[in-house]
Parts: structure tokens; C-alpha cells; sequence
């Protein structure tokens, strides 16, 4: 999901994994909309982990819960130890981020209020950030090293609040006995931790799996596991590598290059052929569409600019306005989570499901295309500008 630490390997994980992703996407929807149509059905509808558990359950549920694990894991330590481990490191990009989460919202909620659809507010607030890093990669040699970490360091607080926004919004019938039950085994964990000071990482994954168990009979959504189990994984590395980044290594490979792909085809098998009166959900499409590809740019300016304007919080010297309206544009690009989000907002509506994604699809492509020629656009402006000066510059940078 982020950069493996200490991957010594050439080629960026995260670039492998915007490969696999596409690719995964393709194929399902190949699949979706030819004669494979019935086998892709029977394979994640028909076939079952195990009874009433479906393998598109399995992955949404179960592997999605290890998606989050990571998420957490990388929430934690870049509180503990990186950039949003003090107030001056994570003022602006959790300023931006709120705007990234807050705005899009809001647009959402103002085309759909009074409308069936009101359950998928939580549809655009979300960065899927193996696109976003791909196309920060792919032209990083124009960019400014630093965006980068502001580009992280807000995808990492987006995710947090996707995750509050999952736990809290799409928990329904909680049933408090298995959920005392998950809290009793988060408790034990953290004393096993803080108190008993035991660092063995199958320890907590199997204490992990019968959290999830408990949280998933709960009625609270299973995949909020991952991030309480990240809660509670010991981080000190006074005695040499963390079992924090110990796990991170493990599962960090298996999550971006298994789980997020495989999440894809699972879940992006939208027809197109599908016999559907979109103009009756014209509402969700707008929603959906301007939530990400206006809303999340607009909203991460937005709140930047007025964070800084009331001195509440400073943009770094390094990065400039421009470059901070870069960033807020490849931010917009949503698709794993969005598509998480929509399947669980509309469990009961395929019919809506389907409109949901075919939105996030094409909002994604809007983003896409929208940030590669606002890059090219800047870039060469300052080519140009460069030109007229007569400066020979050999490496620039869009800072």
C-alpha cells in the first residue's frame, strides 16, 4: 500500500501494484461483459470458503480486514515516528485531508439529500492511493521529491477517516455480548504488549483472527479488525526491528501485489450491457463523479489555504500552491475504497451497486487524465519560462 521499508528490489511496489490493479480491473470487466459473464458470477458467488461464506465475502471480509491491518499499521507508525508524528509535521496535510474528506461529502449530500441513495455520502471521500503514487511515479522525475510525503502523509490520514467513517455509518444490528467479546481479546492484547512484553507476531495474527471472528458476528463491519489489531502491535525497536515493521514486511508485499488486485476483480465487474435506467439515479452519479474529481481537489485547497490564511497551520517553503493543487488533483483519484465503500452502502441494491461503480470508474479516469495534463501543462510552462530567461537548467523540478 505504501513504500516497503528496506525493499531493496529496483521496481517501485507501488508500481507494480497500479499495474496489477489495472490489469485486474480489465479483466473483470472483460469478463463481466462477454460468455465469461456466468463463470465470473459462479466463482465469487457460488463457491464458498465456507458455509453461508462466499469467496467475494471471503475477500471483502476477511482479506479486506488484512487491507486495513496495514493501513493501521502504516497509520501508527507514521504517528509514532513519521510525518504525522508531530503537531508541525501533520497540521497541513490533516488540515487538506479533512477538506479531501468534508467537501466531497458535502457534495454528495447535497445532489442525493432526500434520495435512497443518502447511504453512499462516504462513497468519494476516498484516495485509492496505488493509483495516486502510480501517477505520482510515473512523472516523479517533474516533481518535487517532497510532494511525495505530503502525498502520503495525506492518503494515510484519508484512510483513517475512511476507516472511522466505515466503523461508524455502516455498523448495523450490533449485537453487544460478541462485541464485548472483541473488546475483552483488543485489551488482553494491548496488556500483552505494554505489560507482558511479548513481541511474537503469530501471537497477535491469531489473536487478530478471533478478534475478527468476534467483531464480524458483532454486526460491526469485520474490516475494522485490522486497524484495532494494529492498535495493539508493539512498535519498539529499542532491541533492534519492531514486530510492527517485522509485519509490515510480511504483509505489506502480500496486501499490494494479492489482496488490493484481487479486491479489484472481485469488485469491479460492472455491465455495461446491463439493462438500466441510469436517469433515475442521476442524483448518485453526480454525487459520486463531482465528489471525487471536484470536491476532493476543491476540498483539499480549500482548507489549506484557509488553515494557512488563519495561521492555524503553515505549507512547508518547499512546496508551492501549485504544487499543493497538483497533489489535490491526483488525490482525487478513488477507486478501491470507493468501491469497498459503495458495495457495503448498497448491499441490498445491486441495481445501485452496478451505477456506483461505473461512477467511481469514470471518476477515476477523469482524475487520471485531468492530473497528467495539469502536470504537463505546469511542466511546461516552466519550460517555457526557463526558455525566455535563457536558462539552462539539465534537472528541474515542478517545488
Amino acid at each position: 500500500m505504501r513504500f516497503l521499508r528496506n525493499y531493496k528490489k529496483p521496481v517501485k511496489l507501488e508500481v507494480l501494484t497500479s499495474v496489477f490493479l489495472i490489469l485486474a480491473t480489465v479483466c473483470a470487466l472483460f469478463m463481466y461483459n462477454s460468455p465469461l459473464k456466468s463463470t465470473y458470477e459462479y466463482i465469487f458467488e457460488e463457491i464458498y470458503i465456507t458455509k453461508n461464506f462466499s469467496l467475494h465475502m471471503f475477500i471483502n471480509d476477511f482479506l479486506m480486514a488484512i487491507f486495513f491491518l496495514v493501513a493501521g499499521l502504516e497509520i501508527k507508525h507514521e504517528i509514532l515516528h513519521g510525518n504525522l508524528s508531530s503537531f508541525k509535521k501533520a497540521s497541513f496535510p490533516v488540515i487538506a485531508s479533512l477538506g479531501g474528506v468534508i467537501v466531497p461529502a458535502i457534495i454528495f449530500i447535497a445532489f442525493n439529500k432526500n434520495t435512497p441513495f443518502m447511504s453512499g455520502f462516504c462513497i468519494p471521500i476516498s484516495t485509492d492511493i496505488a493509483f495516486a503514487v502510480g501517477v505520482f511515479l510515473i512523472f516523479s522525475k517533474k516533481l518535487n521529491p517532497s510532494l511525495k510525503i505530503f502525498l502520503l502523509s495525506l492518503a494515510v490520514v484519508d484512510d483513517l477517516m475512511s476507516i472511522l467513517a466505515i466503523g461508524i455509518v455502516y455498523s448495523i444490528d450490533i449485537n453487544l455480548k460478541f462485541l464485548i467479546i472483541a473488546f475483552i481479546i483488543l485489551i488482553t492484547l494491548i496488556i500483552s504488549n505494554k505489560v507482558l512484553n511479548i513481541k511474537s507476531i503469530f501471537y497477535y495474527l491469531i489473536a487478530g483472527l478471533c478478534m475478527w471472528y468476534f467483531v464480524y458476528l458483532s454486526g460491526v463491519h469485520c474490516t475494522i479488525s485490522g486497524v484495532l489489531l494494529a492498535i495493539a502491535i508493539p512498535s519498539d525497536s529499542s532491541s533492534g526491528t519492531s514486530t510492527l515493521e517485522k509485519l509490515q514486511r510480511i504483509l505489506v508485499p502480500i496486501n499490494s501485489l494479492i489482496i488490493i488486485p484481487l479486491f479489484a476483480f472481485a469488485n469491479t465487474g460492472i455491465s455495461f450491457m446491463y439493462n438500466i435506467d441510469i436517469s433515475s439515479a442521476n442524483s448518485l452519479v453526480y454525487g459520486i463523479v463531482l465528489g471525487l474529481c471536484i470536491g476532493k481537489p476543491l476540498g483539499i485547497m480549500l482548507f489549506s489555504f484557509i488553515g494557512c490564511s488563519l495561521k492555524i497551520t503553515e505549507k512547508p517553503s518547499n512546496i508551492s500552491w501549485t504544487a499543493v493543487f497538483l497533489v489535490s488533483l491526483i488525490a482525487g483519484i478513488g477507486f478501491t475504497m470507493s468501491i469497498f465503500v459503495s458495495e457495503i452502502a448498497f448491499i441490498h441494491n445491486l441495481t445501485l451497486v452496478n451505477i456506483a461503480k461505473m461512477s467511481i470508474l469514470f471518476s477515476a479516469c477523469l482524475s487520471i487524465i485531468s492530473s497528467i495534463m495539469a502536470i504537463l501543462i505546469v511542466d511546461l510552462k516552466l519550460k517555457l519560462k526557463m526558455k525566455n530567461h535563457s536558462a539552462i537548467v539539465n534537472k528541474y523540478y515542478i517545488s
